[in-house]
C-alpha cells in the first residue's frame, strides 16, 4: 500500500470524523385561501382572481353577479366553490333545521344551478344547521353523489358536517383560521401570522377571509413573500389530499373529527 494512499486515506477519515450530523429535513408548510361571500361587487370582486396565486373563490347564489363571476373565475383557472347559505343566512337558498329533505335539496339544486363550475361547497354561516346530524348527513351523501368535495367553515364548535363527511369519506377538509372577522389591517395581518405559524407547527393551515378593502390590502401585499418563507401556497384541492380527510389537533383526536 502506497505512503500516498494511505495519506488520502486517513484525511478522509478525519473528515468524517469531524462532519456536522445530517440535519433533519424540515416539515413542509402549506396554506390554502378561502374568499367567501363572492357575486355581489364585480370590480371588487375581481381584486380576488388577480391574487398572486391559487385562491378558491366561493360565490354565494343569491347575489346579483353569482353566475357571471363563477364564469369568470373559472375562465381564470381559479376553483370556484358554492358558499351556500345556512341557517342563520336567510334567502331562497337558506337552509333551516325545520325544513324538510325534499326542500333542502331543491334550494340546493338552485343554488349549483346559480354558480356553474363548482368543484365543491362550504357553508356560509350556518352555525344552527350544520349541527343538524341528519341532514349533513344527506348533504354529503350528496356531494359524494355529484363528485364534490365539502370545506367545513367551522361556524359553531357544535358542527357535525366535517364529521359526517369523514364517516363515508368524502372529500373534505375544515378551515383553521378565519382572517377579518376583525376588519382592519392590523389584525387581519396578525391573522396571517397566526395562519403562518399553524401551518409550520402542524403542516398545514386553512385560511377563509373575504373581500374586504383591508383584507385584500393585506393578501396583495403579504401573499408574495410566503415563498421566501418557506411557505407553500396550495389549492384547495391539494389541502384535501395533504390532508387526507384526517381531522387536526385542533378539530379532533387521532384523525377522527369530533
Amino acid at each position: 500500500m502506497s505512503l500516498r494512499f494511505v495519506f488520502v486515506l486517513l484525511c478522509c477519515l478525519a473528515g468524517a470524523v469531524h462532519a456536522e450530523p445530517a440535519r433533519p429535513t424540515p416539515q413542509k408548510a402549506y396554506l390554502t385561501l378561502i374568499i367567501d361571500d363572492l357575486g355581489q361587487n364585480l370590480p371588487r370582486d375581481r381584486r380576488v382572481l388577480a391574487l398572486p396565486g391559487p385562491v378558491t373563490t366561493a360565490i354565494m347564489p343569491d347575489t346579483p353577479h353569482a353566475t357571471e363571476f363563477a364564469r369568470e373565475a373559472h375562465r381564470a383557472g381559479k376553483i370556484v366553490i358554492l358558499h351556500m347559505p345556512m341557517d342563520p343566512a336567510t334567502g331562497p337558498f337558506a337552509w333551516h333545521p325545520e325544513l324538510p329533505i325534499e326542500e333542502l335539496e331543491r334550494r340546493l339544486d338552485a343554488a349549483f344551478k346559480m354558480v356553474p363550475y363548482t368543484a365543491g361547497i362550504n357553508n356560509h354561516m350556518g352555525s344552527r344547521m350544520t349541527a343538524q346530524p341528519v341532514a349533513m348527513a344527506w348533504l354529503m351523501g350528496e356531494l359524494q353523489r355529484r363528485h364534490k368535495f365539502f370545506v367545513d367553515s367551522r361556524t359553531s364548535a357544535q358542527t357535525v358536517a366535517a364529521q359526517q363527511a369523514q364517516k363515508i369519506d368524502l372529500a373534505s377538509v375544515s378551515r383553521d383560521v378565519f382572517l377579518d372577522d376583525e376588519r382592519t389591517e392590523a389584525a387581519i395581518y396578525t391573522q396571517l401570522q397566526t395562519a403562518i405559524s399553524l401551518a409550520r407547527k402542524q403542516g398545514s393551515a386553512v385560511m377563509i377571509g373575504h373581500p374586504y378593502p383591508q383584507t385584500l390590502a393585506v393578501l396583495e401585499r403579504e401573499l408574495p413573500k410566503l415563498k421566501v418563507q418557506g411557505i407553500e401556497w396550495i389549492d384547495i384541492r391539494q389541502m384535501i389530499s395533504v390532508r387526507s380527510n384526517r381531522a387536526t389537533a385542533a378539530h379532533g383526536k387521532d384523525g377522527v373529527y369530533r
